[in-house]
Order: structure tokens, then sequence, then C-alpha cells
């Protein structure tokens, strides 16, 4: 039987925006894979824990976001692992509990370039194929995982949207509901988020 191809994409999705979902629509009908899980980071190692919302409420959002669209899902995976959260632990806790599937890491070109400094990284390149779309960012990706077979660049729309200009947008009492799926828009207006 052939597994199922799932696109691991990770983020702290600090609101979910229009630019994380149309890279995972792009990704569900230009690649091989059979679905997208948005995995929401309660801890990104390289993040400030303090400025990010409740994990359940940035979760919710996700699943808002999603919930019309069945290839692609909100996924709570990480919340019961050991935090901060490292990629390579993730992967390693799903291939284990869903061996019917294979895993795929989605990551913008500017992760790539600092792949090196990730946990292990190694072991993703080793194990897991990775699916790179492109981000305008400084510095370029090392030569040795530029034509790595486990890499593969993705010529998706480039998305110069960050959950950190919605946030400050919203903090100045900017109307931000263009930059959000509708249903994401209304629950932060109606949390009073980011105010």
């Amino acid at each position: 039987m052939k597994k199922s191809n799932i696109g691991l994409y990770f983020g702290t999705f600090n609101p979910v925006h229009i630019g994380h979902l149309a890279i995972a629509n792009y990704l569900i009908e230009n690649s091989n894979l059979n679905q997208i899980w948005m995995v929401v980071t309660p801890h990104n190692p390289h993040k400030k824990k303090s400025t990010l919302l409740d994990d359940y409420q940035r979760l919710n959002m996700v699943h808002l976001a999603t919930e019309d669209y069945l290839k692609i899902k909100a996924s709570n995976v990480e919340f019961n692992l050991p935090q901060p959260n490292y990629t390579v632990n993730t992967l390693a806790h799903l291939t284990e509990k869903y061996p019917d599937n294979e895993f795929t890491l989605i990551m913008g070109e500017d992760n790539l370039k600092s792949l090196h400094k990730w946990k292990n990284y190694q072991v993703l390149l080793d194990d897991y194929h990775i699916i790179v779309y492109p981000r305008i960012s400084k510095g370029s990706i090392p030569a040795d995982l530029l034509n790595h077979e486990s890499v593969t660049r993705i010529d998706a729309p480039i998305m110069e949207i960050s959950s950190t200009m919605i946030r400050n947008g919203i903090k100045e009492g900017k109307d931000l509901r263009y930059f959000m799926h509708h249903k994401v828009h209304e629950y932060v207006e109606e949390m009073n988020f980011y105010k």
C-alpha cells in the first residue's frame, strides 16, 4: 500500500494569515503531497514565548482558517511534546505514531539558509524530504543544501505578509481584514486580540 505523503508546515501562526494559507494551498495543488498539517508550535526555540497568544487560541485560528478545506488541517501534535519544540523530535514522534504516512517538511527559503543551526539538522536531511518555498531574505543558501537530493525548491508565489505586521497594525487600530481568513479576522476582533 502506498504511504500517504503528509506535508508538515510548522509555525507559531500568531495569527495565521492568508500568506500561510496561500502557500499551503499552492503546495497541495503543485506537489505530490496528499495533505498538509499546519503544526502549531507552542514554543519555537528562536522566538520569545512572551509575545505569543495562548497555544489553543492559535490552534483555534488555524482550525477556523482550514476547516472548509479537507486537504489542509490544524495539528496540535507539539502541544504534548517537551518544549522548546525541535523539529527533529516532532518528526521522530510522528514517524513512530503514524507508520503508514510519509512526512515531508515544508519550510521557507530563510529557514533553509539557517538549517545548519537546527538541532540534528543532518537527520532531517538524511531521513526526510524537504520542500522549500521562496522568501525574500538576506544571505544565501549554503552550497551543500542548494542541490541536496532531499531538498526540492518549489516556485510558489512570494508572500511578504507577516504575523508581526498584522499584530502591529491591529495595535495601531488598522483594519487588516483582508490579510486573514474572514473567520480568523472575526475571531481576532471578537476576542480583542493584539490590541
